[in-house]
């Protein structure tokens, strides 16, 4: 009970935070304002978020556990890149807000980018979700030659399919349109890593 009180409580304090950046902008809150709304103190914020940039950007620690799990929970004959192809897909289907593709998104995406702290939160998010894999790969799937490298090609392809389609958006696009494209291009990065993993190992 207490763990889900804790959760409700940092999720009422993400939603009211996202509301005020969305109204008014990421920048012009303060953390002592979001505390105000949520009726906590501002030291309870921190304590679930800490730092600022967080209480928009709270999925970071998600992904981090999907890429990792979708790794750790595999199937016994089911290969990392397999796994987490499927866990791609698996988020694409859902409409995920880290599948990238569902018109909801490009609203949220508008205030990352009007905001220099916020596209530095996020380059640092991906550096973390790159660092987890690497470990867990490392702890996994030991006859992987180089699992830092393949961590790196990992998150590289699919930063790379992602912010294809975030742009697309941001221009006006409807997911309805891009949503089959997306998954042929998330499957098209999925077989290149295959080959380069498969070189890699060859080399």
């Amino acid at each position: 009970m207490r763990e889900r009180k804790k959760r409700a409580t940092r999720q009422r304090i993400s939603d009211l935070a996202t509301g005020l950046f969305v109204e008014r902008g990421f920048d012009q809150v303060t953390v002592a304002e979001i505390a105000r709304a949520a009726d906590v103190s501002a030291m309870t914020v921190f304590n679930h978020f800490p730092r600022k940039e967080d209480l928009f950007l709270d999925r970071i620690p998600e992904a981090v556990e999907l890429f990792t799990e979708a790794v750790r929970r595999r199937g016994p004959d089911e290969s990392p890149l397999a796994a987490l192809r499927r866990l791609v897909l698996t988020l694409l289907d859902r409409h995920h807000p880290l599948s990238a593709v569902d018109d909801r998104f490009p609203g949220f995406w508008r205030i990352v980018v009007d905001s220099p702290a916020l596209r530095a939160r996020a380059r640092e998010g991906v550096e973390e979700v790159e660092e987890a894999l690497a470990a867990v790969l490392a702890e996994t799937a030991p006859d992987l030659d180089d699992p830092r490298l393949v961590a790196a090609l990992t998150v590289a392809a699919y930063r790379t399919v992602y912010l294809t389609s975030a742009t697309r958006l941001l221009a006006g696009e409807r997911a309805a349109d891009i949503t089959d494209d997306h998954r042929a291009r998330v499957d098209a990065a999925f077989d290149a890593l295959e080959r380069a993993v498969a070189g890699l190992r060859d080399g």
